[in-house]
């Protein structure tokens, strides 16, 4: 298996990881911009024209983009993140060359057509809407939106139904020449492909990408505060947050590990405690999460209502006691062994290889070896995993429900507590 990492003269990163194993390549296009890029006028607009990518360019009508692709048996997606737009398609080794055509087409002449914008709008909205049904969906922005607030990095990926009926196509236009520039994007391929002749058809089909230079994006400022949403659902679903280290910063991995600890899995202190002792509720667990100025190490559980209070209580137990007490090797080493897992299970999948190859460059400048993931993980300590916790504690907390609470007063005071221990240590 081998990496290579070539440039093209407009500034375009092309990276791919050849497999001989495979007859399949995952491949795409991912930029280095997502809705923190946006203004507030903006906000929604970069999953917009994620969204208005497949609705026809000057050379294919919407309904031509997916009858090709699917003629060959091929997948073609697209995803929207704070940090970054990904455009990718999985097709035969012998079909890529078609794939990484529609992939440069949709990028350089979507046409927005006024009739297509109008019905994407619509779907954009069902979306909104269907989020709004979902308390997972909208506990996990309402954190967001608490832990960052009045900034991009806090609002909701979608946008608003307000925003997202604003849009013209000369927001797109404008979003899509100001961001998409060569050096802030990469072609990104894995699985069954020759370095060679991608590098020669992406000089081919993507030499005209321009080589500008994409703005920076505005800083994320994390703050927290509490925030509640009492719409009527069977449970109150809870996301207890804290400001997290950047995934640039030395502790990124040791948070990572903290977070397997705290809640990672089975044998995971909250889901041991939480669930097994006390059946407080079904699912719960921790993750930690970077951009790259800031991260957010987040906790998520849902309860009955009659229960929001002792779950609460039982969090804060939790995070004392491994910030007081820390957590014990075997506890780690098991964190560690599931981080590692995930790590490299990546590797097997064409398709998450593309993308952490892409991520890497985008985040570092350039693909990380396995060794050197590795040794991060096992670099982290009894006393990193620790000192993380009691950082947690250090942190202005992000305290986010949804649903109905019952013992809202006690729930409320626990709250309090929480922000008390965080300006205490603080």
């Amino acid at each position: 298996m081998s990496v290579v990492v070539s440039r093209l003269r407009n500034g375009l990163t092309v990276v791919s990881h050849a497999r001989a194993d495979v007859e399949t390549v995952s491949l795409g296009l991912w930029v280095g911009a997502g809705s923190r890029s946006e203004d507030l006028p903006e906000h929604g607009v970069a999953h917009f024209l994620e969204h208005m990518a497949f609705k026809g360019t000057d050379r294919r009508s919407a309904q031509a983009i997916a009858e090709e692709i699917e003629a060959v048996g091929g997948e073609l997606n697209a995803a929207t993140g704070v940090d970054s737009t990904a455009y990718y398609a999985r097709v035969l080794r012998q079909d890529f060359g078609l794939a990484l055509d529609i992939l440069s087409d949709i990028i350089l002449t979507p046409r927005f057509d006024r009739t297509e914008l109008a019905r994407e709008r619509d779907v954009i909205l069902q979306e909104i809407a269907s989020a709004q049904d979902s308390p997972e969906d909208m506990v996990f922005d309402l954190a967001q939106t608490t832990a960052f607030p009045d900034q991009p990095a806090g609002r909701p990926i979608l946008g608003t139904a307000k925003s997202v009926k604003g849009f013209k196509s000369t927001h797109l236009k404008t979003y899509l020449a100001t961001h998409y520039q060569a050096p802030n994007m990469v072609l990104a391929a894995a699985g069954a492909v020759d370095h060679e002749r991608l590098l020669a058809e992406a000089e081919r089909l993507l030499a005209q990408l321009n080589s500008g230079t994409a703005p920076e994006p505005a800083p994320a400022l994390y703050r927290g505060g509490v925030a509640r949403n009492e719409k009527s659902f069977e449970q109150t679903h809870l996301v207890l947050a804290f400001e997290a280290p950047p995934y640039r910063h030395a502790d990124y991995f040791a948070a990572q590990v903290c977070a397997g600890a705290l809640g990672g899995g089975m044998s995971s202190r909250l889901f041991q405690e939480v669930r097994e002792r006390r059946g407080l509720c079904y699912a719960i667990h921790a993750f930690a999460s970077g951009l790259s100025d800031t991260g957010m190490f987040a906790i998520y559980a849902a309860c009955g209502p009659d229960r929001a209070a002792e779950l609460l209580a039982v969090l804060r137990d939790e995070l004392l006691r491994a910030a007081e007490s820390g957590f014990s090797e075997e506890e780690v080493g098991r964190a560690k062994a599931q981080l590692k897992m995930g790590l490299l299970a990546g590797l097997e999948s064409s398709g998450a290889r593309a993308e952490q190859l892409a991520r890497q460059i985008l985040i570092h400048g350039r693909p990380l070896t396995t060794n050197e993931l590795i040794e991060k993980v096992e670099a982290v300590t009894l006393p990193d995993v620790q000192r993380i916790a009691g950082n947690l504690l250090a942190s202005p907390v992000s305290l986010a429900t949804v649903g109905p609470i019952l013992h809202v007063a006690r729930f409320d005071s626990l709250a309090a507590k929480f922000t008390h221990v965080s300006s205490e240590a603080a």
